[in-house]
């Protein structure tokens, strides 16, 4: 039985032979009545429709689709697609085909789509890595030029336009620095190498290398209850730290004088470990929780500037994080405070 809406060329010539043979037939039998005669007809008319038919159709419409599935194709065909075009393609409807073609250009606009995110996505990266290069070097050229201009005389200001000059550029390397390694991350060039260690030794280490500046606020650290025991994870030690300093250091920035920092350990299903750090500081508002992990991406720019950072941290974690395979999240509320966490494997 005859699909009406998915015909193949050979269903499609053999329903036009059936019915232009029946009517001859019919005529034939309608002017000499003779039974025999009209069957000889038929059969006769039926092959000869049928083969004419196929070939046209081969010609006129399927040598145009087979062209239309090689420029979909846009390599030269492998022998599996020479031998797909040859027994394959014959044998479907025009409505697969449609379908086939439909589904190629809708990779197609989605592929554009990706293409065109990518490029506004270039475009706005080297527009904030522009911005963030020039402030250090513009305010670099500036504290030199205030001591070509006599500055140097003054022992006190000169000392202090030179100290800012080095600040500035120590910024400049430190952005150059993050840059470089989120380049690395993304075109792995930078392996990732697992081993089992840890997790509360690496947070105790990055937590004692920021005490300095925790005590300028007098923030206090702490376990929560039931995470002090030892717990080991499986990932790149020297990158988790990264990842550890970076979320401490966040929090420490960001954090009230007198403030509590908290990390929490938990065991999950699927022998994952989830880690969080939290901080009872001023909080991010909920519109810029999307963007967080962003590169350049400030909640504040000019508070942010003043504060320090390159403003690529985050977007380090999140690449750090992702290229073990585990996922990063935020929860922040303004006045409350902001926690971080990401997952790592317990084991191999």
């Amino acid at each position: 039985m005859f699909k009406e809406k998915n015909l193949t060329p050979k269903q499609l010539a053999a329903l036009t032979a059936l019915l232009l043979a029946s009517l001859i037939a019919l005529s034939i039998f309608m002017l000499f009545s003779n039974a025999k005669l009209c069957i000889t007809y038929f059969i006769v008319s039926f092959f000869s429709i049928y083969f004419l038919m196929g070939q046209l159709l081969e010609y006129f419409i399927y040598r145009k689709i087979k062209l239309i599935y090689k420029l979909i194709s846009q390599t030269k065909a492998t022998k599996r697609e020479e031998a797909y075009q040859k027994y394959v393609l014959p044998k479907k409807g025009i409505d697969d085909v449609r379908e086939d073609v439909e589904e190629w250009a809708a990779q197609k606009t989605k592929e554009i789509q990706d293409l065109q995110s990518n490029e506004a996505f270039r475009k706005e990266f080297l527009q904030n890595l522009s911005h963030e290069i020039k402030t250090p070097i513009f305010a670099i050229q500036g504290y030199l030029e205030l001591l070509g201009d006599g500055a140097m005389d003054e022992p006190v200001i000169g000392k202090k336009f030179v100290e800012q000059a080095q600040s500035n550029v120590q910024r400049l390397v430190q952005l150059l620095s993050d840059v470089d390694a989120i380049t690395n991350l993304e075109i792995n060039k930078d392996p990732i190498l697992k081993q089992s260690f840890i997790i509360q030794d690496i947070i105790n280490e990055a937590i004692n290398n920021l005490s300095v500046k925790r005590i300028k606020k007098n923030i206090q650290f702490q376990f929560k209850k039931g995470s002090e025991s030892p717990i080991y994870v499986f990932a790149d030690k020297n990158k988790i730290y990264q990842v550890v300093v970076n979320i401490l250091s966040n929090a420490t920035k960001y954090g009230k004088i007198d403030g509590q920092i908290t990390a929490s350990i938990y065991k999950m299903e699927d022998e994952k470990i989830l880690i969080e750090i939290g901080d009872d500081g001023i909080g991010i508002a909920e519109e810029h929780l999307p963007r967080l992990f962003e590169r350049f991406y400030r909640t504040d720019d000019a508070r942010a500037r003043e504060i320090g950072g390159t403003g690529l941290g985050l977007a380090i974690c999140k690449h750090i994080i992702e290229a073990h395979g585990e996922t990063i999240h935020v929860r922040s509320k303004v006045n409350v405070g902001t926690t971080f966490g990401f997952t790592l494997a317990s084991k191999a």
